[in-house]
């Protein structure tokens, strides 16, 4: 089973942190659904935590139905990093993570995310700086690194266990490959042998087999899924039979419906209207995935401005494919 120090999860699967996307309302729609075993918020900044930015904070909030939850927190200064991770601690999360994996360019200009596997020393200074602000598990996430020529993940893999770590992340690609190309997955069994704390693999885990594949050939102790559980948020709860040696639920049309109507009823209810309307459709983009004539709802409710008619759009398209079945 994976552990987080003495954090023990249900079962080795963690949601990847996703900017705009791992917020509250889908990290409470995967909880509900069931098999994810750690959920993560989107990375925080530690600059805006130390600016006391108030949307910033605001990301931050959850609730209890969703522990295990982890805070990411990103940066490139030792001792704003150790704030934050205080902060982090402070209110009541299970666990922090420190990004070093980002490979968006205006987090790279930063000098934080992936930008730290080209200053090691820098890297090291953080993780040792917020190992020592707090008692909560601590992991790290990082590429292979910065390219396909600057493969130094097991160096920092190293420093990371040496400095307290109590769990590292790999997505097995570089930060010029950003999400491009194959994952590879021996590197990651290659960080595992290398390392007595446990390792995460992420990286082109599309379905519920592939991160049942991905424990098997890299003999990592957890998968990380980011992507995939977009369009299809049920995967989690799939690998976790598989796992367990059943076969793997398969959503039914009322499913989605349901997901999509609990979606909405967060969203309305927590956001302002613009922002609601524009999650609204984001998400209802990927639940309807693969359904017949999907698409149809897809391209209506991109020209809606009012979610009361969002919602009478998605009613009627549930009706007329439970009619068509």
């Amino acid at each position: 089973m994976l552990r987080y120090g003495p954090l023990e999860l249900a079962t080795p699967l963690v949601l990847a942190p996703m900017a705009g996307i791992t917020d509250r309302q889908f990290r409470l729609i995967l909880r509900r659904i069931g098999g994810v075993g750690l959920v993560t918020m989107e990375f925080i900044s530690s600059e805006a935590l130390a600016r006391g930015n108030r949307r910033t904070r605001r990301l931050m909030h959850y609730v209890e139905e969703e522990r295990p939850i982890s805070i990411q927190i990103y940066g490139s200064d030792p001792a704003r990093m150790a704030d934050a991770a205080r902060l982090v601690e402070e209110i009541g999360a299970d666990a922090c993570d420190i990004n070093m994996g980002c490979p968006a360019n205006k987090i790279l200009k930063g000098c934080s995310g992936c930008a730290l596997m080209g200053d090691l020393d820098l890297a090291r200074s953080i993780v040792r700086e917020v190992r020592r602000a707090i008692a909560i598990p601590l992991s790290v996430k990082f590429r292979l690194g910065l390219d396909a020529d600057r493969h130094n993940f097991i160096e920092l893999g190293r420093i990371c266990e040496a400095e307290g770590a109590d769990v590292v992340a790999l997505h097995a690609r570089t930060a010029r490959q950003m999400f491009s190309g194959a994952a590879d997955w021996e590197e990651i069994a290659r960080l595992k042998a290398a390392l007595a704390i446990p390792v995460v693999g992420n990286g082109d885990v599309h379905t519920a087999a592939d991160a049942v594949r991905m424990l098997a050939a890299t003999g990592c102790d957890g998968v990380m899924v980011g992507r995939a559980s977009m369009k299809n948020p049920w995967i989690y709860r799939q690998a976790a039979d598989l796992l367990a040696g059943r076969e793997a639920y398969q959503p039914t049309l009322r499913d989605r419906h349901e997901v999509i109507r609990a979606h909405f009823e967060m969203v309305t209810a927590q956001e302002e209207p613009r922002f609601a309307l524009h999650k609204l459709r984001t998400f209802t983009g990927w639940y309807t995935n693969g359904l017949p004539d999907g698409r149809r709802l897809r391209c209506q409710i991109a020209s809606l401005s009012d979610p009361s008619a969002f919602l009478d759009a998605v009613e009627r398209f549930f009706a007329d494919v439970q009619v068509a079945a």
